[in-house]
């Protein structure tokens, strides 16, 4: 397993081992051991799979209080997915980090609790599946918008097909600091 640092502190990108041939490949898709040596030492008690068609994009979700840590793959397709450190506080809050999660690549995406996350669907669908750290709570389900300018995100997307929630998130400058994680160092 190889683990690669983004310039998000805690945020990481995993490559499995992967052992193929003829027949197809294998590889461990989690390993709490191999985890925990990469510092992702969580528990995890919901997991979660979507389905989206090309140019859906999902996010930037969060959720607070009762914060999620998410570990993302993609089982078919492929997705540019983000990270977005929203702690306030943070030395780097407001910035990103993105990846491409695909079906080939066979990468892991881990978001820390006190981000916020989202993917794009690049291929002509996508099957995507989260391990995530906390139960879904909709009373703490929160939002980024997508395009806020000031994120600076790049999507490989220009118009996306958003939710109605999605389409009604508020900028990051816009939400009040007791609706954000707090940073603690």
């Amino acid at each position: 397993m190889k683990v690669i640092e983004t310039r998000l502190p805690g945020v990481k990108v995993i490559e499995p081992q992967v052992f193929g041939d003829v027949r197809g490949f294998f590889y461990e898709s989690y390993n709490e051991a191999k985890y925990r040596e990469a510092g992702i030492d969580r528990r995890f008690v919901q997991s979660n799979v979507s389905r989206s068609a090309r140019g859906v994009l999902r996010g930037l979700h969060y959720q607070w209080p009762n914060p999620q840590g998410k570990l993302v793959s993609v089982l078919d397709g492929e997705v540019y997915d983000v990270a977005v450190d929203i702690r306030h506080g943070s030395p780097t809050f407001g910035q990103s980090a993105g990846v491409m999660l695909t079906a080939e690549n066979h990468r892991h995406f881990w978001i820390p609790e006190g981000f916020a996350h989202g993917f794009c669907v690049v291929s002509e669908a996508a099957t995507f599946c989260y391990q995530c750290t906390a139960l879904y709570d909709p009373r703490a389900d929160a939002g980024v918008r997508w395009n806020d300018a000031a994120l600076g995100i790049d999507w490989p997307v220009a118009e996306p097909l958003l939710s109605e929630k999605d389409t009604k998130s508020p900028l990051l400058a816009e939400i009040p600091v007791e609706r954000l994680p707090v940073y603690v160092a």
